[in-house]
């Protein structure tokens, strides 16, 4: 069962790509237990909740983690800079 939970690396690589577009932690949420292909969404209160994939190791899941967080409007930044979408 612990496959089915996501691990500190798998946050890390999340954060990885978070941090590249300037995304405050406090407004990630991850759900602890990996499901599917992985998700992305805003959610109504305007933060991102990011579910890890458990069909793949989350490194190959990256650059859809990228595509899905560009097409919510984030662009890549410097990470001491939020770039929320407006």
């Amino acid at each position: 069962m612990t496959e089915e939970i996501i691990g500190m690396d798998d946050m890390m690589a999340v954060y990885e790509v978070t941090d590249s577009f300037g995304i405050d932690r406090e407004t990630i949420s991850v759900p602890l237990e990996k499901e599917g292909g992985g998700a992305v969404s805003r959610q109504p209160d305007g933060s991102i909740e990011i579910t890890v994939p458990a069909v793949m190791p989350v490194l190959d899941w990256v650059p859809a983690l990228r595509t899905s967080l560009e097409g919510l409007g984030f662009e890549p930044g410097d990470d001491d800079e939020e770039s929320w979408p407006e």
